[in-house]
């Protein structure tokens, strides 16, 4: 048996991608393949950045394959021809995909980040700022439809401030140009997300007044969705999936913004190490990243109340039909 053990194994030997190993011959288990598609690159998402850095993912044996799908339109489009397995995309869109009637729908089951983004920055500097200020100005607002813009106006009415007649309202400016367009001149105030904000601020261009996350309350603003069908023949996927994220959420809740800034710098090659931090600190304090992943029902309804103020919403739907927190709660459960 001995000789036909070391025979095998150097047969074995000369086989590509065989070894012999100290368990009878038996090789690695090969990564599972998970393609994901991310709605926009974002600091926003750092701890997704931490589980791909600290490879959390790998030691759930996951292979991920992150792209980049630039607008949560494309990125849904996306997840439902089959192009991607998972998408880290707003809940609204979930809400939209069912509205329009589907026999399999998008499922939420990991939430990524629990406030809005997105922060007011004023042209001018303001020592004393009052949301009263912005009666009468003109605000450069983000793309009408998508959760900034609709925890934008979410905010304004808050405050008593009618956006459609209490200020001059751009809405017409591609996500990608607004930046641009609030540096070429137009707007006294603008919606912007980081680290934008904060280089803006770092070279004079703009200052931050106020953060539309603190504002707006708890919100499943950005979360990992898969076609029910998907989740149904990958379940083990998803819960290997989900147990990385919520390693990286911990991780990220007990380390320090410098920690986190230079875990996920590979990801950010072109910002500023000192921006990231600044940027990190920012959300950290202001509790945007989530510390687990599960999708609760106060967060939920506050995403439909947002969505119905904006007249978004096409009609209110139960948590339980379009959210599976079961995952997240086994991944809490097994760490």
């Amino acid at each position: 048996m001995k000789k036909w053990a070391v025979w095998l194994c150097s047969l074995l030997l000369l086989l590509p991608l065989s070894a012999c190993t100290n368990d009878g011959g038996q090789s690695e288990k090969p990564l599972q393949k998970v393609r994901l598609a991310e709605v926009t690159h974002s600091i926003f998402y750092a701890p997704q950045y931490v589980a791909l850095a600290k490879g959390f993912f790998k030691e759930e044996g996951l292979d991920v394959e992150l792209t980049t799908t630039w607008g949560g339109d494309k990125t849904m489009t996306t997840l439902l021809s089959g192009g991607a397995d998972i998408a880290l995309v707003g809940s609204e869109t979930s809400i939209y995909v069912y509205a329009q009637g589907t026999d399999d729908p998008v499922i939420n089951f990991a939430q990524l980040t629990q406030t809005d983004g997105t922060f007011l920055v004023s042209r001018e500097k303001i020592d004393h700022f009052t949301w009263e200020m912005l009666k009468g100005s003109t605000f450069l607002g983000q793309r009408k439809g998508g959760m900034p813009q609709m925890v934008g106006e979410f905010v304004l009415k808050k405050h008593g401030i009618d956006p459609h007649n209490d200020l001059h309202l751009i809405q017409n400016v591609d996500f990608a140009n607004i930046a641009n367009a609030f540096a070429s001149g137009t707007g006294d105030f603008v919606q912007l997300f980081e680290p934008t904000a904060s280089i803006f601020e770092q070279e004079g261009k703009g200052y931050i007044v106020a953060s539309f996350g603190t504002e707006s309350g708890r919100v499943p603003y950005t979360s990992y969705m898969a076609k029910r069908s998907y989740m149904n023949e990958n379940k083990d996927v998803i819960e290997k999936f989900t147990r990385a994220i919520y390693k990286a959420q911990q991780w990220v809740e007990s380390h320090s913004a410098a920690e986190i800034a230079k875990a996920i710098q590979p990801y950010f090659k072109d910002t500023d190490s000192a921006i990231i931090e600044k940027v990190v600190e920012r959300y950290k304090s202001q509790g945007t990243y989530a510390t687990d992943p599960i999708l609760d029902e106060e967060e939920w309804n506050n995403l439909q109340t947002i969505m119905a103020e904006a007249g978004e919403l096409p009609k209110r739907i139960d948590l339980n039909t379009l959210v599976d927190s079961s995952f997240a709660k086994n991944a809490m459960n097994t760490q």
